[in-house]
């Protein structure tokens, strides 16, 4: 089978290779196209494009086997183990078989292993990658399930198929002819009575049955109970969402495209399957709970910046208030501090007392200028050197009263530095 910009689906016919029915989608979820083509004819596996084949149940058996621990998947005595533990329940010899463990499968504990033809499966992989079509997983049209009885009738009146999956199915999956004898193999839901004939195999459905269209007639008038309708195309698509990969020992396909084609996958799955709703939906009421919050807390440092200002300007009006406009409250604080200091004639820190009184209290003990010079709130004091521990110290004490210590070439220099 195969899905397109999604994955692209081919069901490998029973024989040998020929025209294969195709599924693609876009989303991995909803059908784009189907039908059926030769290999060259399929849908073009362009880049981004994940195919899938999908084996047909009857093409499959399935045995369940304790693995010993130490084997498990990637293991290199895998497939010497899955023959050896398989021996007694395999008609044909081991040589001619492809086996494919099920996913999470680990040594020391039971797992299904899918068994099929390996020329017959070689066969249809190579017809498909000569085509431009090469396969990158390798999935079973119906794969072995916990929880009730499973039935899905295919094909046409004259060739119905029923193929059969859930807790109580020998094999863990059945294909079998959609007829009395075959009937009377299903198993039967607890509490019933064990079917005898065809007419009791009514017994069998308190289940899911699902039915292509056309044999959804005869099902519902078998089986007495009414179907749901599901189009091969359909069961394609889902089967290609399986966690199931057969492509495995001879058949796998290892490299960063098939790597990359299957991330895409698992991304499409993610942005577009039901099961991961609930995941989008977490994920969008935390992306909006984040822009609310956020919202929240630049409105409150909004308000309080606001507040700040306010007791500002408040600040600025209250202690002059011959300053009506309040437009930078900083600077007009600053300039109205300035004017008041000459109109009253009180010293600021730039001016030459205070300055040489601070560098005073800071210069090295008997140390004499050779110079002194004072210019724009800055002093500079040729002749004097003091020591890196000495000038960090001296800067200490100066700090809270607004000044900075630096040395030059044969100097220091104390100028205004940041405000306490």
């Amino acid at each position: 089978m195969a899905r397109s910009h999604e994955p692209a689906s081919d069901c490998p016919p029973p024989g040998p290779p020929g025209s294969y029915d195709f599924a693609t989608s876009r989303d991995g979820q909803t059908l784009a196209a189907h039908g059926s083509a030769a290999p060259a004819l399929l849908p073009d596996a362009g880049r981004g494009v994940e195919v899938v084949a999908v084996i047909p149940s009857a093409q499959l058996s399935w045995q369940r086997v304790q693995l010993p621990k130490g084997v498990g998947p990637g293991s290199p005595r895998l497939r010497a183990t899955l023959a050896g533990l398989l021996e007694d329940q395999l008609l044909d010899d081991a040589e001619q078989l492809h086996f494919a463990l099920e996913p999470g499968a680990s040594g020391g504990g039971q797992a299904w292993v899918a068994v099929c033809g390996r020329a017959w499966l070689a066969a249809h992989m190579h017809a498909l990658e000569a085509a431009g079509r090469a396969v990158n997983r390798i999935v079973p049209e119906l794969s072995p399930s916990n929880g009730p009885l499973r039935l899905l009738v295919t094909g046409t009146p004259e060739r119905a198929r029923l193929l059969a999956s859930g807790d109580a199915v020998p094999g863990g999956v059945q294909a079998l002819p959609f007829e009395p004898g075959a009937l009377s193999l299903l198993p039967h839901p607890p509490g019933h009575a064990a079917p005898q004939a065809p007419e009791s195999a009514q017994g069998t459905l308190s289940t899911e049955l699902f039915a292509e269209p056309a044999v959804a007639a005869l099902a519902e008038e078998v089986l007495e109970q009414q179907p749901v309708i599901q189009q091969a195309a359909d069961r394609l698509l889902v089967a290609s969402r399986s966690p199931w990969d057969l492509a495995q020992s001879d058949f796998s396909r290892g490299g960063r495209a098939r790597a990359a084609k299957r991330a895409g996958a698992l991304w499409r799955d993610l942005m577009h399957a039901p099961a991961w709703r609930p995941a989008r939906w977490g994920v969008v009421l935390l992306v909006l709970a984040q822009l609310i919050g956020l919202n929240w807390w630049a409105w409150e440092t909004r308000a309080d910046l606001a507040a700040r200002r306010t007791r500002i300007d408040a600040a600025l009006t209250q202690t002059f208030p011959k300053v009506k406009v309040v437009v930078d409250a900083p600077v007009q604080m600053a300039r109205e501090v300035a004017t008041l200091r000459q109109a009253t004639g009180a010293l600021s820190a730039r001016d030459l007392e205070p300055t040489l009184s601070s560098f005073a209290s800071v210069a090295p003990e008997g140390a004499a200028p050779s110079a002194i010079e004072f210019a724009a709130g800055e002093l500079r004091a040729r002749g004097v050197q003091m020591a890196a521990s000495a000038l960090a110290e001296a800067n200490q004490r100066l700090r809270p009263l607004g000044y900075q210590l630096q040395t030059e070439a044969d100097a220091v220099v104390l100028r205004p530095g940041s405000a306490p």
